[in-house]
C-alpha cells in the first residue's frame, strides 16, 4: 500500500471530477492507496496541451518524452515551417507524440506504428478527443517498421521499450504499467538494435531518427544508430541533465 497524498486528491478531483468536490471518490483513492498510478485512476494525462487518454492501459507519457517532444516540434517548425512533411510515431503506444506533431502542423500527416491492438483504438480515440482531422493520420498496427514496407518519411521518432530485463522497477510501474512496452531485453536493446538496422530503409533524404532511450545504455543505441547507416549520431539531454534522446542523421 502507498500513501495518498494532497495534492493527488486534488489532481483527482479537478481531472475527473471537473472540481465537484461532493463527488464520491472513495473507490478511486482506494486505487491510488493500493499504488495504481494517478494517470490511470483519472483516466487520462495532460501532454503539451493535449488530453492523452489512457483506456487501454499503454506507458502513461513521462515528463522526459514531453521534453524532446517539445524539441522535436521546435525542429520541425524550423526545418519546415508550413510545409508538409511525413512522420512516423513508432511503439506509438498512445501516440501522444503523433498527436502532438498532429496538432502542431496542420498541413502535414502523421502515421503511428503499434503492436498492441488495443492501443490502436486509443489512438483514434485520442485524435478524436484532441479535435485532430483523422484523415491526416494512418495508423498501422505490426511490429515495428513491418506494417510500412516500402514507404518513407521525413522523420521517424520512437519511445520504445529500453530497460534491460534484469532491472528493479518501483511496484506502481512494474504492478500497473505494460512489461512490454518496458523491457527490451537483457541489455535492453533488443527493438533498438532493430530500430537502427530497419531505419535507414524507411527515411527519406537528410531524414532523422529520434529515439527515446535508457540514460545507462543510450551509448551503445548511439553506437548501433551509427552502425545501422546514420552518418551522425548525437545525444540530447533531459529538463534533468540526463542523456535521454538520441537523433540520428541520414544521408
Amino acid at each position: 500500500m502507498s500513501s495518498t497524498s494532497d495534492q493527488d486528491i486534488r489532481a483527482l478531483v479537478r481531472d475527473k471530477y471537473n472540481g465537484d468536490t461532493t463527488a464520491d471518490i472513495s473507490a478511486d483513492v482506494g486505487r491510488l492507496a493500493a499504488g495504481e498510478p494517478l494517470a490511470y485512476v483519472i483516466g487520462w494525462i495532460p501532454f503539451l496541451g493535449l488530453a492523452i487518454h489512457l483506456d487501454s492501459r499503454p506507458l502513461i507519457p513521462r515528463p522526459e518524452t514531453e521534453s524532446w517532444a517539445e524539441t522535436l516540434v521546435e525542429k520541425l517548425q524550423k526545418r519546415f515551417g508550413d510545409r508538409p512533411f511525413t512522420l512516423l510515431d513508432l511503439c506509438a503506444g498512445s501516440g501522444a507524440i503523433g498527436l502532438l506533431v498532429l496538432a502542431r502542423f496542420p498541413n502535414t500527416k502523421v502515421s503511428f506504428g503499434e503492436l498492441e491492438l488495443p492501443h490502436i483504438d486509443l489512438i483514434k480515440k485520442n485524435i478524436e478527443a484532441n479535435g485532430l482531422d483523422p484523415s491526416r493520420a494512418i495508423i498501422r498496427r505490426g511490429n515495428l517498421l513491418a506494417p510500412f514496407v516500402g514507404e518513407r518519411f521525413d522523420f521517424i521518432v520512437t519511445n520504445p521499450p529500453y530497460i534491460p530485463s534484469g532491472r528493479t522497477l518501483d511496484d506502481t510501474v512494474l504492478d500497473y504499467e505494460p512489461t512490454i512496452a518496458l523491457f527490451a531485453g537483457e541489455r535492453g536493446l533488443d527493438l533498438i538494435e532493430r530500430i537502427a538496422r530497419e531505419a535507414p530503409r524507411h527515411l527519406n533524404a537528410s531524414g532523422e531518427l529520434w529515439m527515446e532511450c535508457d540514460i545507462d545504455n543510450i551509448e551503445e543505441a548511439r553506437n548501433l544508430v551509427l552502425e545501422g547507416g546514420a552518418i551522425r549520431a548525437d545525444i540530447r539531454t533531459d529538463q534533468y541533465g540526463r542523456p535521454r534522446t538520441l537523433v540520428g542523421y541520414y544521408a
